[in-house]
């Protein structure tokens, strides 16, 4: 399904337009309804209640972009089937997250989900042999993507702790992605990713700094599944093993960054990884004496370092892949020490 740059331009729009629209709906809806995040727990660091459901406006106006996309421009079963392994999926745990957001559920029914939709799709993407970086292992590539969905799935999830935090953050993976997809000539992945980084971007319009709405939990599960297959399914150029592995790695090295700190500190603190605290790299930039408005902005800036290092690995001759990679990964390294000596409280 090749397109014209054009088309993408159009896609991108669309998709912006379409949830840009939706979320002003939804958020008179959950207004109206008292679906609303209270600053009640200890963690929150919203004065008045915020509506949510923006998720919802993500999920219908990303899957009904793709959906007719696929109609407009590439009228064939195999790019329905492929998209639909995508978004089905991703709309399901997206439907599991809008009722945490209104029953609140327990972690552990949001997990087995979670882990079931990972099972799910890391068997199709073995059967079909859409695997980006197989390890030659049926076997390990399984159980590598899984760990990956259900991992990046809790991270998007745990990385939507402030305002325009995970919608700008998955907007600059999605480009990024798009960009390397497109390299590689993996057209539909460059098509789905353009229309979540549309999407993305339309939401922002409603949650950046001061937010207007949240995106809850249906909005977080939905992008993380998706982002995260989207990314397993990524054919790196690099021919360094080490190279090729590390570019999926750095398009998501925040959201990694801030989950893997979140865990480390509850768990040092002896309490539970799934209960919700001020440990993560936005909370300990606010400590720092940034504005809500500049921690987001830095996170933002600090995703757009790994995912450009990301594209150099995947441009840059052989020689250069693992020496960008080395730097790359002692970045990452230095940065998170930074965070975690800071303190969780």
């Amino acid at each position: 399904m090749e397109l014209s740059n054009l088309d993408y331009l159009i896609l991108f729009l669309a998709a912006f337009f379409a949830v840009a629209s939706l979320t002003p709906i939804f958020r008179m809806v959950a207004l109206r309804y008292g679906v609303v995040d209270s600053p009640t727990q200890r963690h929150k660091t919203h004065i008045k209640p915020i509506p949510y459901l923006g998720g919802l406006a993500i999920m219908i106006g990303a899957s009904a972009i793709t959906y007719v996309a696929i109609v407009g421009f590439a009228r064939n079963s195999n790019n329905l089937m492929l998209a639909s392994t995508l978004i089905l999926p991703a709309f399901f745990l997206g439907i599991v997250g809008l009722i945490d957001d209104l029953r609140n559920l327990s972690p552990w029914p949001r997990f087995l989900a979670q882990t079931l939709a990972g099972v799910f799709v890391a068997t199709l993407l073995i059967i079909t042999e859409t695997v980006g970086s197989p390890t030659g292992s049926s076997v390990l590539d399984a159980i590598i993507t899984i760990l990956w969905i259900v991992g990046i799935t809790n991270s998007i999830n745990f990385f939507d702790n402030v305002d325009g935090g995970a919608s700008g953050t998955v907007a600059i993976v999605s480009l990024t992605l798009f960009i390397l997809a497109l390299q590689g000539q993996q057209f539909l992945i460059a098509a789905l990713a353009i229309v979540l980084a549309g999407s993305t971007v339309g939401f922002l319009v409603w949650n950046k700094p001061p937010a207007r709405i949240y995106m809850g939990d249906a909005g977080a599960l939905f992008l993380g599944l998706l982002l995260s297959s989207l990314v397993v399914r990524l054919d790196t150029n690099p021919i360094n093993r080490f190279a090729a592995f590390s570019v999926p790695i750095l398009l998501l090295a925040v959201p990694i960054m801030d989950t893997t700190i979140a865990v480390f500190s509850r768990i040092k603190r002896k309490v539970s990884p799934f209960q919700g605290g001020r440990d993560h790299l936005s909370h300990r930039l606010m400590r720092q004496g940034l504005t809500k408005r500049s921690s987001v902005i830095s996170l933002w800036l600090m995703t757009s370092y790994f995912t450009s290092m990301s594209l150099m690995i995947s441009i840059s001759p052989y020689r250069w892949e693992g020496a960008l990679t080395t730097f790359s990964a002692l970045c990452w390294v230095l940065l998170f020490f930074w965070f975690f000596k800071k303190s969780a409280t």
